[in-house]
């Protein structure tokens, strides 16, 4: 049976695409002793990766397909193809952003301040071409990790640094000056990967499932009935992605319904549809949204 080399991201993408997975159908389980996690699916093979390393393996053809970041496809200038983009990180649904730090007290404001300072980062070469693009000279030098805390101590005059929320940077006594790039996750695959009919669907499924897993979080399915002289009333008060679905109930004066809505609307939304007539409302998660 043929398969194909997926790569999973290691470190701090690891839990949150294997859940990704998860919710599209696939279970993923990593083993303690290898590198090679299983999964329920005779047709994939996978191997944990960094995501530094991901696009170089998969440009090379070690892997078919992988999940890594776009900043670390820019980084490394390698040749894959990117087949969706996939707003997760590892704790949220929203990017993650690459800034440009400071100490509180630093007279650096802008990035025409950084002229002849040396700034610290793991994204050497994107930070390069970014300032260099800008008619910038600064000393860019990568950082092995506790990059933050170089600019703490002096060792650096700023730093280029991820964050989702910048919570963990105010906590240092640091400032950020601005942002540099929003990065999310991207399903890449290679050229010849792609030109493999069986691979290709492969990699297309992939795709679709965990796009739609993507798609169903933060809805909710809601189901109710309605009194068929209230459904005007009701129906006003439901967004949803077309229409909702109407169909009749045995007793003919009433009417089942069904939407998808938003899950932060739902703690207004149910006590307006029950003012409007609405009962026995219903409320359910959902898995995916093709």
């Amino acid at each position: 049976m043929r398969q194909l080399r997926l790569g999973i991201p290691k470190g701090s993408l690891e839990a949150s695409t294997i859940a990704l997975f998860g919710q599209a159908g696939w279970t993923i389980s990593p083993h303690s002793r290898n590198y090679f996690p299983t999964i329920n699916d005779p047709e994939i093979g996978c191997a944990l990766v960094r995501s530094q390393e991901m696009a170089p393996y998969v440009a090379s053809g070690v892997l078919d397909a992988g999940l890594t970041g776009l900043d670390w496809i820019l980084e490394t200038g390698a040749d894959v193809v990117e087949i969706a983009e996939l707003s997760y990180s590892k704790s949220s649904d929203q990017p993650a952003r690459w800034v440009l730090i400071v100490s509180g007290d630093s007279p650096i404001r802008a990035l025409e301040d950084l002229t002849g300072k040396r700034i610290a980062t793991e994204l050497v070469g994107f930070t390069r071409r970014y300032l260099a693009e800008r008619g910038i000279e600064a000393n860019v030098e990568f950082s092995w990790g506790a990059t933050e805390a170089k600019v703490v101590e002096g060792l650096a005059d700023a730093a280029v640094e991820i964050t989702e929320t910048g919570s963990t940077i105010r906590a240092h006594g640091l400032r950020i000056v601005c942002d540099l790039l929003h990065t999310t996750t991207r399903l890449i695959t290679s050229r010849a990967a792609l030109a493999d009919p069986w691979k290709k669907a492969k990699i297309e499924q992939i795709a679709l499932l965990t796009r739609a897993a993507l798609a169903a979080r933060n809805k909710v399915a809601l189901k109710m009935n309605v009194p068929a002289a209230r459904l005007d009333d009701v129906v006003r008060l439901l967004p949803s992605l077309h229409a909702p679905t109407v169909s009749h109930l045995y007793d003919r004066d009433w009417l089942a319904l069904e939407t998808v809505v938003d899950n932060a609307r739902v703690r207004d939304l149910i006590p307006r549809l029950t003012a409007a007539g609405a009962q026995g409302i219903l409320e359910y998660e959902l898995k995916k949204i093709v």
